[in-house]
């Protein structure tokens, strides 16, 4: 899976349309092997990012569960800790530093 896709269900406050775009958009990208289409295919590319975005909406606002949604701001702090162990702290700073500034 994409490292750049993120868990969008079960969050409180509910995940917004944007974020749930964004993952649509890293989810086309990697299935067509690349970020920017050419001119000639951007509207098959830009169609297949409505169509997944469309049917992520209705996936993550459809799921029912009994469990406590998360918290963005706990699962990003676990991020960090998996990032420090697994790349040094030097990593986990520069982790922090970018997805701040996003």
């Amino acid at each position: 899976m994409c490292r750049n896709i993120k868990t969008l269900a079960n969050f409180a406050p509910p995940a917004t349309d944007d974020e749930i775009r964004a993952s649509a958009l890293q989810f086309v990208r990697k299935l067509s092997g690349t970020t920017r289409p050419s001119h000639a295919n951007e509207p098959v590319f830009n169609r297949a990012v409505d169509e997944v975005t469309a049917a992520a909406h209705r996936l993550v606002h459809g799921l029912q569960t009994t469990a406590t949604p998360r918290n963005r701001e706990e699962e990003r702090r676990k991020a960090h800790e998996r990032a420090v162990k697994r790349f040094g702290s030097a990593a986990g700073e520069s982790g922090r530093r970018a997805s701040s500034s996003a």
